[in-house]
C-alpha cells in the first residue's frame, strides 16, 4: 500500500512562485510513475506533470516552460515547483503514483491508484 502526502500549498498573486513537495512509503515499484494532477471547482481533473524513477518528465501544454517536476528516489520525495503562476492555475493539487505503466499508457487519472490529500494552489490577479 501506498501512502502518499502533499505539502507546500497557498495563496500568491500572479507572476508569483510555488513549490509543491510529496512524500511517498510504500513499495518501490508502485511508485516509479509518480505525477501531479490538479482539479479546480466545476473543470475536470488534469495531469499536470508526469515523472518517471529515471527522471524522465511529461507535462501539459498549459504549464510546459513554467512548471518543473521532479524527485529524489532515496527518499521517495517529488517536488513540483511552479513558476509564473496563474490565475487560471488556482486548483487543488494532487500526487499520484503507480508502477511504470502508468507514464507508459495515457497518463490519465485512471491510470492512479494512489492518490494524495491534495493542497490547494490559489492565484490571485
Amino acid at each position: 500500500q501506498v501512502q502518499l502526502v502533499e505539502s507546500g500549498g497557498g495563496s500568491v498573486q500572479a507572476g508569483g512562485s510555488l513549490r509543491l513537495s510529496c512524500v511517498a512509503s510504500g513499495v518501490r515499484y508502485d511508485i516509479a510513475c509518480m505525477a501531479w494532477f490538479r482539479q479546480a471547482p466545476g473543470k475536470e481533473r488534469e495531469g499536470v506533470a508526469f515523472i518517471d524513477s529515471n527522471g524522465g518528465t511529461t507535462y501539459a501544454d498549459s504549464v510546459s516552460g513554467r512548471f518543473t517536476a521532479s524527485r529524489y528516489n532515496p527518499n521517495n520525495t517529488l517536488w513540483l515547483r511552479m513558476n509564473s503562476l496563474k490565475p487560471e492555475d488556482t486548483a487543488m493539487y494532487y500526487c499520484a503514483s503507480d508502477t511504470i505503466m502508468a507514464c507508459l499508457r495515457g497518463r490519465r487519472g485512471a491510470d492512479f491508484r494512489y492518490w494524495g490529500q491534495g493542497t490547494q494552489v490559489t492565484v490571485s490577479s
